[in-house]
């Protein structure tokens, strides 16, 4: 998988956001969509992709919310669409549910840090929009929680164990189970 694709991806992504955004009265379910069609489309486009798994939602993630941060509108408010846009456009062109939850997931916080954006809200609204894309496709919304969930505290432990800490009581009092999955992994 060349560089060079998945770079032409991102900036494909966010000019196509940045197009479909600008005036839009509902950031969120405009994003979701815009991102639902341009990532089934651009995967459909170039077979390629499908082999690159996990790269293919990371990328759509993240010239989303470049896309949706060009154009001034608050981003946070537009992740859960991004997110949940990314995952279903990605299941429907045959990538992994796993692979779309984790690239998705990890791309939105870090994307977060870069933008300076609060990480533990990016990351609430990642793993909310996470599960309700793999909701929509009818995929497993367990496995999605703990992925997406486990995706989050991953990508926040990559910016600071305090960072990580803070995702984790976020996510633990506003995403059902994440208590439980939390609880799991410490045993």
């Amino acid at each position: 998988m060349a560089f060079e694709l998945l770079s032409q991806l991102v900036n494909g992504i966010r000019g196509g956001v940045k197009g479909t955004l600008e005036g839009a009265a509902d950031v969120g379910s405009t994003a979701l969509k815009a991102v639902k069609d341009l990532t089934v489309d651009t995967v459909k486009g170039t077979g390629e992709f499908i082999t690159a798994g996990i790269r293919v939602p990371a990328s759509v993630v993240s010239g989303a919310i470049s896309g949706v941060s060009d154009i001034g509108v608050a981003v946070v408010k537009a992740v859960k669409g991004v997110v949940s846009g990314a995952i279903q456009g990605a299941m429907e062109s045959g990538i992994e549910q796993k692979d779309a939850v984790k690239g998705s997931v990890t791309q939105a916080v870090l994307s977060a840090k870069d933008l300076g954006l609060d990480v533990v809200d990016v990351a609430v609204e990642a793993v909310q929009g996470a599960i309700a894309g793999v909701s929509q496709v009818g995929g497993d919304t367990v496995s999605a929680t703990k992925n997406s969930v486990l995706s989050a505290f991953d990508a926040a432990k990559e910016i600071s164990e305090e960072v990580a800490n803070s995702v984790k009581d976020a996510l633990k009092e506003s995403v059902d189970g994440a208590k439980d999955i939390f609880d799991e992994i410490r045993e």
